[in-house]
């Protein structure tokens, strides 16, 4: 997401490097792990009560039970003045790539829970998959539920699980892959793997729910728009293709990004 809108947000062209602040082992992206300065960079709209952030792949939003490094390491970094650290207001896997939303102190945070709660914020996701749907554009209602087991989780089809739906469309193909743009109305663990994988064309580079073939999971949150003013108009922003997804995209149709990564706002 190159621009945000509303709230005095405001972006820039990216700077360079990319490092990531904390403790624990250093993410392979982020090597020189100081201060949260690779956060900063992938700043891509800021005001008074929420950052929204562009994620990189392959590092988790926070820690889980065997630990590792992950973003919130880096928050105190974000915090501009502010006496605590950003926390954050939803989450994506850890291989998923883009747009982040952290509010910024706790009625900050309230705000936007109500915002995620009750579907007000609109979600745009893009996909390279692993075959084509059945046709070029639609809606999936797929109730979900998670299965745990003692290998580990991940989530099933059942009717008697929790309401799950994604509207899709086709922006693009070639040779057995396809270009989707995907809008989650729900807000599930798994959500959109899962959904795609029902449709006979799981997610390129799905581990639990397709076939990993050694490709990195081709899942990227594009853009993110949400009324956090009333008086405003909404705050949009939209996270530039990640590197993993540029080539499959690139065949798929897509002609260039135009927006430009990000750096901090001051």
């Amino acid at each position: 997401m190159g621009e945000g809108k509303g709230g005095g947000g405001r972006s820039r062209k990216h700077s360079g490097g990319r490092r990531l602040g904390g403790g624990g082992r250093p993410h392979p992206a982020f090597p020189h792990a100081a201060h949260g300065g690779g956060l900063i960079e992938r700043i891509l709209y800021r005001d008074a009560l929420i950052l929204i952030i562009d994620k990189p792949a392959g590092i988790a939003v926070h820690a889980g039970p065997s630990g590792g490094a992950n973003l919130e390491q880096g928050f105190d970094a974000l915090r501009f003045g502010l006496p605590h650290a950003p926390a954050l207001a939803h989450r994506l896997d850890r291989d998923t790539s883009g747009c982040l939303v952290l509010g910024r102190h706790r009625k900050a945070l309230a705000k936007l829970g109500r915002l995620f709660s009750t579907g007000a914020v609109e979600k745009t996701y893009w996909a390279v998959v692993d075959g084509a749907p059945p046709s070029d554009e639609g809606r999936i209602e797929l109730s979900l539920r998670k299965l745990t087991s003692k290998a580990g989780w991940h989530m099933v089809a059942d009717p008697a699980g929790v309401s799950a739906i994604t509207d899709y469309r086709v922006l693009g193909r070639a040779n057995g892959l396809t270009w989707l743009e995907l809008k989650p109305r729900t807000g599930r663990t798994h959500q959109i793997r899962v959904h795609c994988a029902s449709l006979g064309c799981p997610v390129r580079g799905d581990p639990v729910y397709g076939s990993a073939n050694g490709q990195p999971l081709h899942l990227h949150a594009r853009a993110i728009s949400l009324k956090l003013y009333p008086a405003r108009p909404p705050i949009t922003a939209r996270a530039p293709v990640p590197p993993q997804m540029l080539t499959a995209l690139k065949a798929c149709g897509f002609a260039g990004d135009p927006i430009p990564h990000p750096s901090g706002c001051p």
